[in-house]
């Protein structure tokens, strides 16, 4: 009953709520990425959905364009903009996303979308956190985020959706608050997020 219909329209409401709430805070962030990303406020990128289905995830753009004298981009650490740490740190930069929960294409709570080029590299395992929509959060990013590999990653977001149910939501959702307070598992250590998936080691 929840997995099928309550959490979709929780999502809903919950999201427009989120909007409404955080418009001022959004409005202000937005304006100073527009200047520090010589007018780009926002990220568009394509992500797996449920079941493997395409759709185009909106975040703040937390990183710069600059380029070195081959044209090439520079690395995340030297693109990284100040107001852009903090947005990220903050975990602001994931704000955005209720637009795209409003929409259907995420949910609140589940597992977060990957790159579409990890799709071939899953295992059929792995394959099974695309049995239900990602979400904003999910019980692997209270269970460590970036700070774990992604063999637990992937273990953790098989679990959830082998367990979903209203209080497990509500739980991540709080520890998801706690976690942001105290800016926890924002990096992989050695790392400015989390290094690519490259298959799982046989």
């Amino acid at each position: 009953m929840y997995k099928k219909f309550s959490k979709r329209i929780i999502d809903f409401i919950s999201s427009l709520l989120g909007i409404l709430l955080f418009s001022p805070l959004l409005i202000l962030v937005t304006i100073g990425l527009f200047f520090a990303n010589q007018g780009k406020p926002f990220f568009f990128q394509s992500r797996p959905g449920k079941d493997g289905k395409i759709f185009k995830i909106i975040k703040f753009k937390t990183m710069n364009d600059k380029k070195d004298v081959m044209g090439n981009l520079l690395s995340d650490a030297e693109r990284l903009t100040k107001i852009g740490s903090f947005v990220r740190k903050s975990s602001l930069d994931e704000l955005p996303q209720l637009l795209n929960v409003i929409k259907g294409d995420m949910s609140l709570i589940g597992p977060r979308p990957l790159l579409p080029q990890y799709l071939e590299l899953y295992s059929d395992f792995q394959k099974r956190r695309h049995e239900v929509k990602p979400g904003i959060t999910g019980w692997a990013q209270v269970n460590g985020r970036n700070a774990i590999n992604w063999e637990e990653k992937f273990k953790l977001d098989v679990w959830y959706v082998d367990h979903i149910s209203l209080v497990l939501d509500f739980k991540i959702i709080r520890l998801t608050i706690k976690k942001v307070f105290f800016r926890e598992g924002i990096s992989q250590e050695g790392q400015m997020t989390m290094e690519a998936f490259t298959g799982t080691k046989k």
